[in-house]
């Protein structure tokens, strides 16, 4: 034989172990997005929003630089609206933080398993008559308390549930299908979250890009004739900024609702998780991984908000935040906001970071918050839904 034919001889055959190494890589999430994703026709829900498109930043490396996120298109109900283009950051770059824990990954399938356990459905809706809508949307047990993380744009609703100018009522469901279990009290709200989306409360398609957008929700009460438990099931978190990249797996858990319709959302609403990949880290111009993209998953959709991210050691790293619009969730891309960003920014807003507050007495920071802080809101959200109505 010929060093010629020798070489492309040893050339075809490195190509072909090359493809079935690669094959081998993408199974086993391809085949496990299918098993979890397997209830989406029952799936969906109606708080979700839309973002805007970003430019692409570096693959899976050591350092990777951020992309800002551009104001866009928050949807109650389904995106109906383009998208608007962002621009790139000259941010800071970011370290990823090597060998994370003591452990190894955990499975999947176990990963999944103590995702839906801590998934919450947040449902409310009206008693009587009203200018407000139904909502659905996704929230997280964080604490064995009780203590749940979701959006702003979801735990709103819950907030004027308290209000008693406002004929509204928000349970706490779980399971698959949704089962009303519990009630919540607001533990915290962004103010700079509502002062700058509280116009908003009554559009179809609000806009924003998710900052600021968490709250704090805390179980206080059971809706049936069970006990509260001793302790919930919860998720633990991560808030270090450098401890999701792209290309590293991730798990993705919610209630979403779109595709199924309100009666359905309402009586037959089911979890829904799906394996994927982060595809992009997002900054809202702090220099630091303040988001992550998704993809187009079949958890893009309206009522995910506030749905579980959680990495390949069982930690809640990030909160559904907003999907770009699309017919399908193919064409969509998915995006959350990170745990590291929620703390800091949390930080910066109240004086205190995440461990702090679960160091606190959940209780003690409700009444804390219900004295300080909600008359406020209270009186900005019934000043607008005033002026909505003296407006119709």
């Amino acid at each position: 034989m010929t060093r010629a034919f020798l070489f492309n001889l040893v050339a075809v055959g490195v190509f072909i172990l090359g493809i079935v190494i690669f094959l081998l890589y993408i199974q086993p999430a391809n085949t496990l997005s299918s098993t979890y994703s397997a209830t989406n026709q029952l799936s969906a829900a109606s708080v979700s929003q839309a973002t805007s498109t970003v430019t692409s930043v570096a693959a899976t490396t050591s350092v990777v630089t951020t992309t800002q996120i551009a104001p866009s298109q928050i949807a109650k109900k389904a995106p109906n609206k383009d998208i608007i283009p962002a621009s790139t950051s000259t941010s800071d770059e970011i370290a990823r933080i090597q060998n994370p824990y003591s452990t190894a990954p955990e499975s999947f399938s176990d990963i999944n398993t103590d995702a839906r356990a801590a998934l919450v459905n947040i449902l409310c809706e009206p008693q009587g008559e009203s200018s407000l809508d139904p909502i659905s949307g996704s929230g997280v047990i964080i604490d064995p308390r009780g203590i749940i993380l979701t959006n702003a744009h979801v735990a709103q609703y819950v907030f004027l549930s308290e209000i008693p100018q406002i004929n509204l009522q928000c349970i706490i469901r779980t399971g698959s299908p949704a089962q009303a279990e519990w009630g919540a009290a607001v533990l915290y709200i962004p103010p700079v979250w509502v002062n700058e989306h509280v116009n908003e409360i009554l559009e179809s398609h609000p806009t924003g890009t998710g900052e600021h957008d968490y709250a704090l929700l805390y179980i206080t009460n059971s809706v049936t004739s069970a006990q509260l438990p001793p302790q919930f099931p919860y998720l633990p978190i991560d808030t270090r900024p450098g401890i999701g990249f792209p290309g590293d797996q991730v798990l993705v858990a919610s209630y979403p609702a779109e595709f199924v319709g309100g009666i359905a959302a309402e009586y037959d609403l089911y979890a829904d998780s799906s394996i994927t990949t982060i595809k992009q880290l997002l900054t809202f111009g702090t220099s630091s991984p303040d988001a992550i993209s998704l993809g187009g998953i079949i958890e893009a959709q309206s009522g995910s908000s506030g749905g579980a991210v959680v990495n390949a050691w069982g930690r809640l790293v990030g909160i559904v935040t907003t999907t770009s619009s699309g017919t399908t969730t193919a064409d969509r891309d998915l995006r959350a906001i990170a745990l590291s960003y929620i703390n800091a920014d949390l930080r910066t807003q109240s004086g205190s970071s995440i461990s702090d507050l679960l160091a606190g007495d959940p209780v003690s920071e409700v009444a804390q918050f219900n004295e300080t802080t909600a008359p406020g809101l209270a009186q900005l959200y019934l000043s607008q839904l005033a002026s909505s109505d003296a407006g119709q």
